[in-house]
């Protein structure tokens, strides 16, 4: 399918073949008719793909404290690689669009194929020929309403949340600043709720289309004040609503003069908002940002999850902003038709672009994409030819399951320099990013489904999705014959090891190999070495001070990440195992006390490790510390000796009562390279890296330390459950 992106390095705007994007059950699968361009919003994405780095720098100095911070802990090499992943990843515009529904998912109520929908989301409601979009940000499209009206449906629903915040009663008096898109959507709304408008804009062409709406207009040069005070009579408009985007102050400057007192601002785009405190303050003017199309907006709850906000309690959601934005078109109360001043067909998006970047000079407002109507089927290859390059019989052929930040920066870059490997196919979750990362690294094709990989010609599949995919993608691989490498964690639950077991067993060729990368670290290694030789059972110590993580990312949730013991805490686990030399025989957890924290979702915990050889581990993992502080700290004793590892960047050594030695590694190194050369040597040679035991008894000790949190006991840790369970 085609699909409109930009590259953010160049700000180059192109229309790509991506394989069309896979269904999930909250999910809807909509073909495309027709789709507008938000000229204030993506101009501004557009703008800032057009600047030079040191540009871009200036204008996201939070992004750059990031980097430098990525700089200190994980060097230089890496933190390139990582930003030049993103700033060559084509990035999909569009966030408003409307079609016809080809795929349900099915936990989608109301909703069938062949139904007409508006869909909203920046993540989802792209230029594209078919989106997947959460079912709270799909709704129905009225017969009497056209394609091209409903496609107007999240645009629209900005400024009607906008006029929402406003509050306004009928007789009020309000002024719209800006006058695009936004504006004059809002100058009707105001008038749909009998209020009176005045609007103005530095561009007299849109001033007089807001005359036409019944607004009384402000050109460019006119007393704005004056023209407030006069139809107030001196008492000042009762609200402003912002639609202009500006780095000039002089906007919120006006906003304080012409309001009247106890009035309020309403910013509905981006405008630079020093406030000023004299006219604010004696006015004691109510000061609002408006965000985007309403409550649910930015809650992976109710985006991702499609868990909707009782109508009692919060009367209109986005999508019930969307619902009412569409009533009202169907009613006659809104004209958006009127507002279109160019249609483009999807291959000519860059032409489209080109208007709102300034290189064409005719005035513009709404500007539509519109597509072709192609058949689609639901078992159809969507598989896009990337690369003709033959793979050799030496190298080990890949698929990718996955292609986000980690795999990105951690994982391609490395397989790719070692020169030991084909890329064969690659299938991301969304489709969106498919194709620029495997035109990036050599990938002979991309498709939207993981079955396709599954029946290519691959050794080996690597999954690298979020950690909800995970249990399933390996058992299907091993069901397929495939050799698989899976980021932490290897599942979720005792069912899903069961089900690896199960196929694990019945395909016994087939290697299993989990990212836990802590235990090829250097550091790791240098300790081991110190130990060799020690019969006694060894003392582990491992503390991880983790950080905060907001309690709406995707790691915190249940279903899809799992909480960040099964997330992370693995990778401990493991690290522990690998520096006894043993599996794990029991595992006892506790967290601390927190009202809003589950077993499952506690982030501040200890575990407590029991071996096979008779050695003990304890992690404490924290996400309350300071970030001052360094990340992981590790400490091991046994045998008259003893060893520190101070956060992968440097190791001290201790050996009787004053031999020791401190050893500085450089920068910091958590073994990811070493990793994938130990797999691809081990694929090659047919003799596993890591024990399949051991990665299994680490992955089921995880998942039991949560329950032992749960229960508040120690559980023995057993393969033979994952029979019972099978």
């Amino acid at each position: 399918m085609k699909q409109v992106t930009q590259t953010l390095r160049t700000g180059v705007v192109e229309v790509n073949d991506v394989p069309v994007p896979a269904l999930s059950d909250k999910y809807v699968l909509v073909q495309n008719t027709t789709s507008v361009i938000s000229a204030g919003t993506e101009k501004t994405k557009i703008d800032m793909g057009k600047k030079s780095l040191l540009q871009k720098a200036k204008a996201r100095p939070d992004l750059v404290k990031q980097v430098i911070g990525k700089i200190k802990t994980e060097g230089l090499k890496k933190t390139l690689q990582t930003v030049n992943s993103r700033l060559d990843s084509p990035s999909p515009l569009g966030y408003s669009c409307a079609g016809t529904v080809v795929a349900a998912g099915g936990l989608v109520e109301g909703i069938q194929p062949g139904d007409r929908v508006a869909c909203g989301g920046a993540d989802y409601a792209n230029h594209a020929d078919f989106v997947a979009v959460p079912k709270n940000l799909v709704v129905k499209v009225p017969d009497n309403v056209s394609d091209e009206e409903a496609a107007f449906t999240t645009v629209g629903s900005i400024a009607l949340q906008g006029v929402r915040l406003a509050e306004p009663l009928l007789g009020e008096t309000f002024m719209v600043v800006g006058l695009g898109l936004l504006g004059q959507i809002a100058v009707q709304l105001l008038k749909a709720n009998g209020c009176n408008v005045i609007g103005t804009d530095l561009d007299s062409v849109l001033v007089a289309r807001a005359e036409g709406f019944g607004a009384v207009g402000v050109p460019p040069g006119a007393d704005v004040v004056s023209i407030c005070n006069a139809m107030t009579a001196g008492q000042g408009v009762d609200g402003v609503l912002v639609c202009a985007g500006s780095s000039s102050n002089s906007i919120i400057e006006l906003c304080g003069e012409v309001t009247r007192e106890k009035g309020r601002v309403v910013v509905v785009g981006a405008v630079r908002m020093d406030i000023p405190r004299e006219d604010y303050f004696k006015k004691e003017i109510s000061v609002v940002i408006s965000r985007s199309y309403g409550p649910g907006r930015y809650d992976p709850v109710y985006e991702e999850n499609g868990n909707d906000y009782p109508l009692a309690y919060v009367r209109f959601t986005e999508q019930r902003n969307m619902q009412t934005f569409l009533s009202l078109v169907s009613q006659g109360k809104l004209d958006v038709k009127s507002l279109i001043t160019h249609r483009f067909d999807v291959d000519q998006a860059a032409t489209a672009y080109a208007l709102i970047e300034g290189a064409k000079t005719e005035p513009y407002l709404g500007i539509v994409l519109q597509y072709q109507p192609q058949p689609y089927q639901p078992s159809q290859s969507s598989r896009i030819a990337v690369s003709s390059a033959p793979v050799t019989g030496d190298k080990v052929k890949l698929s990718f399951y996955g292609a986000g930040n980690y795999a990105t920066a951690s994982l391609l870059p490395p397989m790719q320099a070692s020169g030991q490997v084909a890329f064969s196919g690659l299938v991301t979750a969304s489709g969106r990013s498919a194709q620029g990362v495997a035109k990036q690294f050599g990938f002979g094709f991309c498709a939207g489904s993981y079955d396709e990989l599954l029946q290519g010609d691959t050794d080996a599949i690597v999954v690298t999705t979020r950690h909800d995919t995970h249990g399933s993608a390996v058992r299907d691989a091993l069901k397929a014959g495939k050799h698989v490498y899976v980021e932490k964690p290897l599942a979720m639950s005792v069912a899903e090891l069961a089900d690896i077991h199960a196929a694990h067993r019945e395909a016994a060729k087939a290697q299993v190999m989990v990212g836990f990368n802590r235990r090829f670290a250097p550091a790791t290694e240098k300790v081991r070495e110190h130990f060799d030789g020690v019969k006694s059972p060894l003392v582990v110590n491992i503390r991880i001070n983790a950080g905060h993580i907001p309690a709406d990312h995707w790691i915190q949730d249940p279903h899809t990440g799992g909480g960040r013991m099964i997330g992370e805490g693995c990778h401990f686990i493991d690290l522990a195992s690998a520096l006894v030399r043993s599996n794990v025989k029991t595992v006892y957890a506790v967290g601390s006390a927190k009202a809003e924290k589950s077993a499952l979702l506690n982030d501040n915990l200890c575990v407590t490790l029991t071996f096979a050889n008779g050695s003990v581990a304890n992690i404490t993992y924290t996400a309350d510390g300071s970030k001052a502080m360094p990340k992981e700290y590790i400490e091991v004793f046994g045998g008259g000796r003893s060893a520190q590892i101070h956060d992968f960047k440097e190791v001290s050594l201790f050996s009787g009562d004053t031999d020791n030695k401190t050893l500085k590694l450089g920068v910091q190194d958590k073994g990811q390279k070493a990793m994938i050369a130990a797999w691809l040597d081990a694929l090659k040679s047919g003799s596993p890296c890591v024990d399949y035991d051991c990665l299994m008894t680490t992955s089921l000790a995880t998942v039991m330390a949560v329950e032992s949190m749960a229960v508040g006991m120690p559980l023995q840790v057993e393969l033979g459950v994952l029979e019972l369970n099978g």
